[in-house]
């Protein structure tokens, strides 16, 4: 339940806070100003964290939580539903985003006696006692006044550690869990996010599949879980569904919240442009001062930030995939992989292979990307170029099913319909496809249509999309253009994992997008775009 936060708001707001122009960076003092004047400060929160140098990189905390003024007011703490670890260092090629999941099981240090962990000998993997925390819906009253495990430590999940001790335990737990040295801290309440994704005039979004919720939990749920109405397919959302698609995670689980997360940042970055930061940045600061609290209060921090901002705003983000064992009810991570997850953040390097345990393999981009002929066919001819004759590992001839999804759409449709002769294996269509308009940058509106296909783990789906729409925003920065089967492939990276797969006709833009987690091989998402083929078309 991301909702209290989204990492994604926090970053571009801060990232664009008068960041990203040597204009705008002349104008500190006024920017402070706007800031100061709508911004509550933090108390005691710099005494744990670590003081860096001019220009020297900068890690930040950032945090969702349902803090609200007159909550505070009333001395009634908080819940930290996520965290999000983030690296500037523009000397590094990328910027680094790691996910914490709010389940990871850790020992939080309550009075300061013991270091915080989140790695257990056996003893410590027991099923918790009565006087171990395990509900993380409790009432924060009861969080607080916890016994523990008698050495000042509870064993929990780790945004309680927020519920105990507000943002000082906080970030105090999660230096000590990570190993790692935190200079910023900045918590985003729900109303923050929604603010700024509509100020920025909303993002666009490639949705995976049929997000649902009408409030109307099952009959054991111990309480309702928030609505969402959300479609798939790519879509421009604004504010709340925005808000309720990152959230979401009642049916999944909280590493594929984590990939949803960074996937819809990964995507809201692409889009925010300089010009558009710079012509709004007193209401962002604003918004930003208003929905945060921030220990980023003295001019001398701000200026360092914003330059250190502005440095690192041209290098991709790098994901780091946190590498935890999914359980009941929480996630547990091993020493080597901590350290190793720490070490990719600090270095900026995005993990290679999948995002999850789900995926096939962690080969890297030369291993899976098969080679392709070129045999001339044209754009948007009848061939398929799917090579049936030699069908990848791990994909299924499913040529009849996909023709049955071609036909549902088309009759709706002047758009041409592709669809795929090859599946993964034991994959599913889910429902019939949707037929949508696309709601372009200037209002107008363009044919599209969406199958989604099940690939079988928790959370885990593939796309094919169609618009007459030619040049969306998803479409505007391929990592590279490779010429296969008669087709200029547009092939978009995330890490050493393909993320989509698109081409272009003369009448529209078609991809396929690899799961949240990325679970599909390079191979597998070339080889199911190449098999898009025309329905009616003779190949």
């Amino acid at each position: 339940m991301w909702k209290r936060f989204l990492l994604a708001g926090t970053l571009i707001v801060l990232a664009t806070a008068a960041s990203v122009s040597t204009a705008v960076l002349l104008e500190v003092d006024r920017v402070v100003d706007v800031f100061r004047a709508n911004n509550e400060a933090l108390a005691g929160i710099d005494e744990v964290l670590d003081d860096v140098e001019s220009g020297e990189p900068q890690t930040i905390l950032l945090l969702g939580s349902d803090d609200r003024y007159d909550d505070r007011v009333a001395g009634i703490p908080g819940r930290s539903d996520t965290m999000i670890l983030v690296r500037l260092d523009p000397d590094r090629e990328a910027t680094s985003i790691l996910s914490i999941p709010r389940d990871l099981k850790v020992r939080i240090p309550t009075d300061g006696s013991a270091p915080a962990s989140a790695v257990f000998d056996e003893e410590g993997e027991a099923p918790p006692s009565d006087d171990v925390l395990a509900d993380p819906e409790a009432a924060p009253a009861d969080l607080a006044e916890a016994d523990g495990d008698g050495d000042g430590v509870v064993v929990d999940k780790i945004n309680t550690a927020y519920a105990i001790g507000g943002p000082r335990l906080a970030v105090q737990t999660v230096k000590e869990v990570f190993g790692l040295e935190i200079n910023h801290f900045v918590n985003v309440n729900f109303g923050g996010f929604r603010r700024a994704v509509n100020r920025l005039d909303c993002v666009y979004v490639d949705i995976d599949r049929r997000y649902f919720n009408d409030n109307m939990p099952p009959a054991d749920s111990p309480s309702p879980y928030a609505t969402i109405d959300v479609q798939p397919g790519y879509q421009r959302l604004c504010g709340q569904d925005s808000l309720d698609y990152v959230r979401y995670r009642h049916t999944d689980t909280d590493i594929v919240r984590g990939a949803r997360q960074q996937d819809w940042l990964g995507q809201a970055k692409d889009q925010v442009g300089v010009e558009r930061i710079f012509r709004d940045r007193d209401e962002l600061v604003r918004i930003f001062g208003t929905y945060t609290q921030t220990n980023i209060a003295s001019n001398t921090a701000i200026l360092r930030l914003l330059k250190l901002i502005y440095e690192s705003s041209r290098n991709p983000l790098a994901e780091v995939r946190f590498r935890g064992e999914v359980g009941e009810p929480f996630v547990t991570v091993s020493e080597e992989d901590l350290e190793r997850m720490s070490e990719e953040f600090l270095l900026g390097e995005q993990t290679r292979g999948s995002k999850g345990d789900g995926g096939r393999g962690d080969t890297g981009r030369e291993e899976e990307d098969g080679e392709g002929s070129e045999d001339g066919e044209g754009s948007d001819g009848g061939g398929s170029g799917d090579g049936r004759d030699a069908i990848p590992a791990g994909l299924e001839d499913a040529a009849r099913e996909g023709q049955d999804q071609a036909a549902a759409a088309a009759v709706e449709l002047d758009l041409p319909v592709y669809y795929p002769r090859l599946r993964t294996e034991r994959s599913d269509y889910m429902g019939q496809p949707r037929v949508y308009p696309i709601e372009g940058r200037a209002g107008e509106r363009h044919e599209a249509y969406r199958m989604v296909l099940d690939a079988e783990g928790v959370g885990e789906y593939v796309g094919v999309q169609g618009t007459a729409w030619r040049d969306p925003p998803i479409l505007d920065s391929p990592s590279e253009v490779r010429r296969l089967g008669g087709r200029d492939y547009m092939l978009f990276f995330d890490g050493s994992r393909l993320a989509r797969v698109a081409w272009r006709t003369d009448r529209g833009a078609y991809w396929v997008s690899n799961t949240l987690l990325r679970s599909l091989s390079n191979r597998e998402m070339l080889g199911i775009a190449r098999s898009l083929t025309r329905i009616g078309s003779q190949g």
